[in-house]
């Protein structure tokens, strides 16, 4: 099946079930007439009911490692502790002191989705353990910066500019992609999206009851945290355009591909009617809208992984500035893979790929000889996993590695 028929038909659906447009017009929708407004913006007595706060904290925490991990003239003094620190937020490791002071972590909130997890502990630390590793593992290879990398031995390759392990694994990437999944879109799609967990708050919606202090029913909350996890952060460029983050940003990558055109819309136009339904107690609708939103979400980190496998399959070479941007792009594919336990079929509620699939999928990709520089191994398996993961969505790998957008 054509992904992009999927996703139109997603949007048509919930279009012409809910009759909602995206206008301040009068439509009746089920039973109900309210105003759907264009962008995500919504008032109560004149001042905006929109908290996502604590998203924007971490989404910057991520940002802020991203940066330093990534900083090479800094890693001949690069910190390993203070990298261990950013996770759970210890002993003030941001510059930011607003980040330090904030309450939040990344760490907390990492496989601690309500209905994957709530009753899952064992997984959810073992998935906590294994970014504790990664974070440790990134001080490590950092201290290596002066040793050149190589099949087995972790250093810096592209004139010191990147490092790797002695796999050719970029750590900083896997722990970058790997955490837009098992935090960011698992707190999303599976946590303040649940409709158990939104349900909760039911009565409390329906009396317009607002938590102490606030402009917003907890219910209204919730659904605005999710919303944050996507598009919660941008910064201006020097230029003036507008820096996206994370999630939006590769949303609109995917979107310049034809073959997903209108992805950003169906996900941007699906939380501005599910908001405005729970304002209104339409609880048919919003639950139409966590559908269209699940499905989007989670099809993007599986297009990138298809792309970034291919990328570096095609970049494998014994040229080594090849080998080494080939090193950069199946990094990127691991962090995305890794994120697929956390996405959501809306048909089922449970991901496109379980923790078991996922973990073979990572081992079968590093599984040659070093990892990564075992080339005709690595090749073949990015192969393999490419066809399982577009197998699993319904797209091709045709479509998925079709250009597009930018990023």
């Amino acid at each position: 099946m054509n992904f992009k028929a999927i996703t139109i038909l997603a949007a048509a659906t919930f279009t012409v079930s809910s009759l909602v447009s995206c206008s301040s017009d009068d439509d009746s929708v089920n039973g109900l007439s309210y105003d759907v407004p264009s962008t995500y913006q919504f008032e109560r007595n004149g001042e905006t009911s929109v908290n996502f706060s604590g998203q924007t904290q971490r989404i910057k925490m991520l940002a802020e490692f991203d940066a330093y991990s990534k900083n090479q003239a800094g890693y001949p003094d690069f910190d390993a502790q203070k990298v261990i620190d950013m996770f759970s937020n210890s002993n003030n490791p941001f510059a930011d002191d607003e980040l330090n002071n904030s309450g939040k972590q990344l760490r907390s909130k990492t496989a601690a989705s309500a209905d994957y997890f709530s009753a899952n502990t064992v997984e959810a630390n073992e998935i906590k353990t294994t970014f504790d590793n990664l974070f440790t593992e990134m001080g490590t290879v950092a201290a290596q910066y002066e040793t050149t990398g190589a099949p087995g031995v972790a250093g810096s390759v592209d004139a010191g500019k990147r490092l790797v392990n002695g796999n050719g694994l970029e750590i900083n990437q896997a722990i970058i992609k790997g955490l837009m999944g098992a935090c960011f879109m698992d707190q999303a799609l599976n946590n303040y999206l649940s409709t158990t967990v939104l349900d909760e708050t039911k009565l409390a919606n329906d009396a317009g009851t607002l938590e102490d202090g606030a402009n917003y029913t907890t219910m209204e909350h919730k659904w605005d945290e999710a919303y944050g996890y996507v598009f919660g952060y941008t910064t201006t460029n020097t230029d003036g355009s507008v820096k996206k983050y994370y999630w939006e940003s590769y949303m609109n990558t995917v979107n310049g591909n034809p073959y997903f055109e209108g992805i950003t819309d169906n996900i941007k136009n699906a939380f501005i009617k599910g908001r405005a339904a729970i304002v209104n107690k339409d609880y048919t609708t919003r639950n139409e809208q966590i559908k269209v939103i699940k499905q989007n979400l989670s099809v993007i980190g599986a297009v990138r992984a298809v792309y970034y496998l291919h990328e570096g399959k095609e970049l494998l070479s014994t040229d080594e500035l090849a080998t080494i941007k080939s090193f950069h792009a199946l990094s990127e594919a691991y962090g995305f893979i890794a994120g697929l336990r956390f996405t959501n079929n809306p048909a089922t509620n449970s991901p496109y790929f379980t923790g078991e699939e996922v973990n073979a999928m990572l081992e079968s990709l590093t599984g040659g000889e070093n990892g990564f520089w075992d080339m005709d191994y690595t090749s073949n398996a990015a192969d393999a996993v490419s066809a399982q993961i577009a197998q699993r969505f319904g797209f091709t790998v045709e479509q998925a590695i079709t250009e597009g957008g930018s990023h």
